[in-house]
């Protein structure tokens, strides 16, 4: 009852403060904005993940969903609120965990396929291909994971025939940054002309080859280092995931006490993951006029 009374109190304070704190006529554009900046990101992250058809709301609903299913199983198996509430903020992280990781990935998987697509690309106007032919062949020609997208590029050219429209639409599908170099050194080429394209396309090609493997050597060093790390950050939860489920576990958990110390440790470790990311983290380069 004096839990209801006080809830009942605050409610009350908050409706009174509420003409002071939120106005009538208080502008709604930074709200809006923050929409729009969430959705842009949301856009973003599933272009990357190689998901550019799915709406974002979509993965807005995922996430949602996450949260409800790990709350209530976290709920029924330990009747411990504070580790339901953990789970449901764990459980909504998740689909975006997911889509980076797919994201990052994809990025390394494409990162050694970009000198070949060159390479192709200068055998083919070598060969006296127009531009749109030649990156239309690489429906056939280009690494398997990369054919599905230029086919698509083959196709619409083949239904519009407009050039910027179809180079527009692969550069979004693509959405790696190696992609929007040779994008845009494709689209200028077409746009202003000229007889340097192959030498640019060589040299575009070794430069890609020279980043990716210095790149890869630098990642592959780090990835003992980060795998300790998300273990030790892990371990701590599983056991005590193992802990709650027993009924004197569950009792001591649910005590003040013990939601401080679930509590604490969740920052911590927040901390401790979000550090280990940024000091192990490589600059990744920027996508062009993306």
């Amino acid at each position: 009852m004096t839990l209801l009374l006080g809830c009942v109190l605050a409610a009350g304070l908050l409706l009174a403060a509420s003409p002071w704190m939120w106005p009538a006529g208080a502008s709604t554009e930074p709200r809006t904005r923050r929409v729009g900046a969430v959705a842009s990101s949301a856009r973003t992250l599933l272009d990357r993940a190689g998901f550019a058809h799915v709406e974002p709301r979509i993965l807005v609903v995922a996430c949602v969903a996450s949260a409800v299913v790990a709350a209530a199983l976290a709920f029924v198996m330990t009747t411990a609120g504070v580790l339901a509430v953990l789970a449901a903020i764990a459980a909504a992280c998740a689909p975006v965990a997911w889509l980076r990781a797919r994201a990052s990935r994809l990025l390394r998987a494409r990162r050694g396929m970009w000198p070949d697509v060159c390479d192709l690309l200068v055998g083919s106007v070598r060969a006296g291909l127009s531009l749109p032919d030649a990156i239309g062949s690489l429906s056939d020609s280009a690494p398997a994971p990369l054919r599905a997208t230029f086919g698509q590029f083959e196709r619409d050219m083949r239904a519009s025939g407009h050039f910027a429209t179809s180079i527009n639409r692969l550069k979004q599908q693509l959405a790696d940054p190696m992609a929007d170099r040779i994008v845009e050194t494709l689209r200028m080429a077409r746009e202003v002309g000229g007889t340097e394209l192959v030498p640019v396309l060589r040299a575009l090609s070794a430069s890609i080859r020279a980043e990716a493997a210095l790149r890869s050597e630098v990642e592959a060093r780090q990835s003992w280092t980060r795998g300790a790390a998300i273990l030790g950050v892990v371990a701590p939860w599983v056991v005590l995931a193992m802990l709650s489920l027993r009924p004197e576990g569950q009792a001591a958990y649910a005590t003040p006490l013990g939601i401080t110390i679930i509590l604490s440790g969740a920052g911590v470790s927040v901390v401790a993951y979000r550090t280990m990311l940024r000091v192990g983290r490589l600059p990744e380069p920027r996508r062009w006029f993306a």
